[in-house]
């Protein structure tokens, strides 16, 4: 007997909020019955856009409507409200990157779900983009050696003077944190645990409140060292946006195409054909979906959510200092150890 769709909700109708919805509208196994935003316009624009109902309160949208499942697109500084609302109410939450803007928050959210079968994850694209899931497989099978060096640029020039992301109190920082996120989660996923995190801001370019131009490096607790550039300031040009070196091999993640070369090789191995925002946007939905009726287990995990802010809590702490920072193991009492 086919299952009955699952009743989704979408909080927030700003850019992201259109991947969610998209996706969501392509997968039978989702029923998109409400959107909420605090623009009362554009709340109804997108509910008339995708054929559900329209709400400026959040917390009605979820009552209202018996939503089962929500999609959290607004700022990072309402997330933590939101999701511990949800996760109270019964509802599974699929929330975009970063997770919460402090720790403190980030901790509460862990803890609230650990007490449920609820299923919770922080909405990381990357993870969902099919080269990635097959770069994890090629440096699993050891045949690029022991990974020495892991290099990330995310650098594209965009003007954020009239953005919230670039308001501090509303986004916890500036392009460390909005792009940064992405670069930690996919090094701990490739990686594994980061355990020394080291950060400088760069000049600053834009008439903005928060970094522009960050560079950050780490150490990761098998001794991969890696550096990550992330910028809205400058762009690179570059084919690739992950290189991964390691004693009997390299590995590129490119934008068009990802591939590998064995030293002893003359040619490199093409084994993805690049970055499709839709597609994984796609794969994430459907993934999220899944856990949702306890066909799979969550690729992204709460614990993951919840260190992809420490980590970003540690380098903006780092820059201020100027030195590397540790990532002291996390107590009992945030009901997490460490690795």
């Amino acid at each position: 007997m086919k299952s009955e769709p699952i009743r989704i909700g979408v909080v927030g109708c700003g850019r992201v909020a259109q991947d969610h919805l998209q996706a969501y509208q392509r997968l039978e196994e989702a029923r998109l019955v409400a959107v909420a935003d605090i623009n009362e316009g554009q709340a109804q624009s997108v509910a008339a856009q995708f054929g559900c109902k329209p709400y400026t309160d959040w917390r009605l949208m979820i009552e209202g409507e018996r939503v089962e499942a929500i999609s959290v697109c607004t700022p990072p500084s309402t997330h933590a409200e939101i999701m511990l609302h949800a996760i109270e109410a019964g509802v599974h939450v699929l929330c975009e990157k970063p997770l919460t803007i402090r720790l403190e928050d980030a901790k509460k959210v862990f803890q609230a779900v650990q007490r449920t079968p609820l299923v919770l994850m922080m909405a990381s694209k990357f993870r969902f983009v099919d080269d990635l899931v097959k770069a994890k497989g090629v440096i699993d099978s050891g045949i690029l050696g022991h990974l020495v060096l892991f290099e990330n640029v995310f650098c594209s020039r965009v003007d954020m003077r009239n953005r919230w992301n670039a308001k501090k109190e509303i986004a916890g920082g500036g392009v460390l944190f909005d792009n940064g996120t992405h670069s930690v989660d996919i090094a701990r996923f490739l990686l594994g645990p980061i355990v020394t995190v080291q950060a400088q801001h760069g000049i600053q370019v834009q008439g903005i409140e928060v970094e522009d131009t960050c560079r950050m490096y780490f150490q990761s607790q098998r001794g991969v060292m890696g550096s990550v550039d992330v910028s809205w300031s400058i762009h690179k040009d570059t084919e690739s946006y992950i290189n991964l070196y390691g004693t009997e091999g390299s590995l590129s993640l490119g934008w068009r195409e990802s591939k590998y070369r064995q030293h002893e090789k003359l040619h490199w191995v093409v084994f993805g054909e690049g970055y499709n925002k839709q597609k994984a946007f796609l794969n994430q939905a459907r993934h999220f979906l899944q856990c949702v009726r306890g066909q799979e287990s969550p690729l992204i995990t709460p614990r993951d959510g919840l260190e992809s802010v420490r980590v970003i809590e540690a380098a903006y702490r780092s820059a201020e200092v100027n030195k590397w920072m540790a990532l002291e193991p996390l107590d009992e009492e945030a009901g997490v150890l460490a690795s």
